[in-house]
């Protein structure tokens, strides 16, 4: 969400169905509109039993078991870019008020480091919870919630806030928890032979802390449940926190001397034994003297119609006006997804599939390789448990939420196809970019991208039209919805910003491309027709040259100008991956984002960038946020948070974590 959620995230909730520089623009190959055309539509169904399920289950994860394990076992870390989501509209914030996270729709928090509600700062640092008060510029709580003194080196934190109550997410990758089924047999440093993380690493488990901050913080209630955090969304008092969870089998170790079939045979074994408390992921909470514990029933997995995956997708539903957590109201599905983007009314979870090669002609030939991207929406109007609508697909892979929008009624996918993955020798987008990216591999010499727009009819989410053929042999960096408008940066060794004309759902079309060395990663609009956008600039080979803010005149669709950019050399921004780390405010035309350690204070006017200088942290202090309370910034890092003046630079209050 980080390199996180990033991070940030999270095809659990399927599991729903069961409730019922200036350069004159060059023109590439021109884009290509194509009609839409569903294939076999996807659904959600449920299980006939839990026996039914468990034959599923086991048939899904023998078919990935390879000599040493499960071939999907490992945790995957979501990309930066993955779990990076944020900012549907520039934040407006009246001055003397406060910002808020930088996020992708009004009214959908989601997770970060630092919260604020004017009244008072909260921020996560290394399992540590800390109250501010911006108007003394001191700390008036400290919360420690780790549960032994290395935890703070490997969990990765996040907030969110409401009221009184604060909840904490760790997504704690190497934590075991205790008596959570047969698998949990095995002391924290037995191997695990069979799964693809290290050896003597224990399984991962999501905790969910609620805290109350109405006096000095003091936990309320806990939650942990195996699997990984895939990322969170806050609508109103309800929060949805998805987690991803793997096949616990344990696999036998053999001697060294075995040879790989031997093993496999052996590993297969193990899957057809297991029971199905393997694949369902069990939980515990406590609230004060009060405690429970459980396991995802059958009753709440469900699959794609298309078939059961290994892994298990789950969701869960609290309430922060509640005094406890209690069991998250789980449901699960039994499928993949790594993206979650949420419009308050809807949800949307989607995640790639790979599709079997297949020499048979028609409207989506299966090439070596080729993926789509399967969506599911819920209608999240209510509060608690969403309610599963439709589901549908796209051909291609999504960079992260910001290739998501839903509007009046439809919803648009921005996607790059390539015929065959094949190890890439740059960087991936989703990467901090700080070396060289060079991209020369097969796979993005024959790819391109597109934007596929959707209305649901029925159960289906139904294409209705789409453009494709951006960027031939390049893929997606960022994307940027603006109302009937999109934005969408290609990059191979130059950066392409095509404008797309979506007001008329059956044919979007491109309206204009600017060409110009070097990429944006994210994309942000401000006031008059303009866009900023924050990446790496590159020499005419792609090679990345250093942190480039560039601000885009988008008024003429069909002639998109860069008016001016900021450029460090062998330099880098956590913005350029993570939105929550990027602070515009409107009010004054400030401009923060990271910069290496420190954090670069830019003014945005008319049509200039002026630099107005850096704020920096003690030794040590590598500046991950900003936040605007009143007129003071406030920049954090593991270090401690600075006050500053941001009109001239000058430091109003520096307080030391401790």
């Amino acid at each position: 969400m980080t390199s996180r959620r990033p991070t940030l995230v999270a095809g659990t909730l399927l599991a729903l169905l069961l409730l019922a520089g200036s350069v004159a623009a060059t023109r590439s190959p021109a884009p290509k509109t194509s009609p839409a055309g569903p294939e076999s539509p996807l659904q959600l169904v449920s299980f006939d039993s839990c026996a039914d399920a468990l034959t599923e289950l086991r048939a899904a994860t023998a078919a990935e078991v390879h000599p040493w394990g499960i071939a999907n076992g490992a945790p995957q870390q979501r990309s930066a870019l993955e779990l990076l989501d944020a900012s549907g509209a520039a934040e407006s914030r009246p001055a003397g008020e406060h910002s808020l996270t930088n996020g992708y729709e009004p009214g959908v928090d989601e997770p970060d480091l630092v919260k604020t509600d004017g009244q008072r700062i909260v921020t996560i640092s290394q399992g540590v919870l800390r109250v501010v008060d911006p108007t003394t510029n001191r700390f008036t709580g400290r919360l420690d919630l780790n549960d032994g003194p290395d935890q703070h080196h490997w969990a990765q934190h996040d907030l969110l806030l409401y009221g009184d109550h604060a909840v904490v997410l760790t997504d704690a990758a190497q934590m075991v928890l205790p008596a959570f089924g047969p698998s949990r047999e095995l002391p924290p440093d037995s191997p695990q032979p069979g799964l693809d993380i290290a050896e003597s690493s224990p399984r991962p488990a999501t905790r969910v802390r609620l805290v109350d901050l109405s006096g000095p913080p003091r936990l309320l209630s806990t939650y942990d449940i195996n699997g990984r955090t895939l990322d969170a969304r806050q609508t109103g008092s309800t929060v949805r926190v998805v987690v991803q969870s793997h096949p616990q089998v344990t696999f036998p170790e053999l001697p060294a001397t075995a040879d790989d079939a031997t093993r496999e045979e052996a590993n297969r074994a193990a899957v057809a034994a297991a029971g199905i408390e393997a694949w369902l992921p069990a939980y515990e909470w406590t609230a004060g003297a009060e405690h429970g514990s459980g396991r995802v029933d059958c009753d709440r997995l469900s699959r794609p119609q298309i078939g059961t995956g290994s892994a298990v997708l789950t969701v869960l539903s609290f309430d922060l006006t509640a005094s406890r957590l209690t069991d998250g109201d789980p449901v699960s599905v039994a499928a993949a997804a790594d993206t979650v983007y949420s419009t308050g009314d809807s949800l949307y979870l989607a995640g790639q599939r790979q599709l079997a090669a297949s020499p048979t002609p028609g409207r989506w030939p299966n090439p070596v390789g080729a993926s789509v991207t399967d969506i599911y929406q819920f209608d999240t109007t209510a509060a608690g448990r969403p309610r599963y609508v439709a589901a549908g697909s796209v051909p291609g892979r999504l960079i992260n939420q910001y290739a998501l929008s839903q509007w009046q009624g439809h919803l648009r996918v921005a996607t790059t196809t390539t015929s065959q993955l094949t190890a890439t020798t740059g960087q991936d987008a989703a990467t901090t970019n700080r070396e060289a990216t060079t991209i020369t591999s097969q796979d993005e010499r024959s790819s391109e991208s597109g934007v596929h727009v959707l209305r649901r009819q029925g159960e289906v989410l139904t294409r209705t039209g789409a453009v494709t053929g951006l960027g031939p042999g390049e893929r997606i960096y960022s994307v940027r919805y603006l109302g009937d408008t999109a934005y969408v940066v290609t990059f191979r060794r130059t950066d392409p910003l095509y404008a797309l004309d979506l007001s008329d759902h059956a044919a979007p079309r491109v309206t204009g491309e600017l060409k110009i060395t070097g990429y944006s990663a994210y994309l942000h609009p401000v006031a008059d027709g303009r866009l900023l956008g924050i990446g790496q600039e590159a020499d005419l080979d792609g090679r990345t040259q250093g942190v480039q803010v560039s601000l885009f005149d988008v008024r003429d669709p069909t002639q998109p100008l860069r008016l001016d950019r900021w450029h460090r050399p062998d330099a880098w921004s956590a913005a350029e991956h993570d939105p929550h780390a990027f602070r515009y405010d409107p009010s004054t035309g400030l401009l923060a984002v990271p910069v290496n350690a420190g954090l670069r204070l830019l003014r945005v006017s008319g049509d200039a960038l002026t630099d107005q200088g850096e704020v920096t942290h003690p030794a040590g202090g590598h500046i991950t946020r900003s936040l605007l309370v009143g007129d003071t910034l406030w920049t954090v890092s593991d270090a401690g948070l600075r006050a500053t003046d941001p009109m001239t630079g000058q430091s109003l209050a520096w307080l030391p974590n401790s």
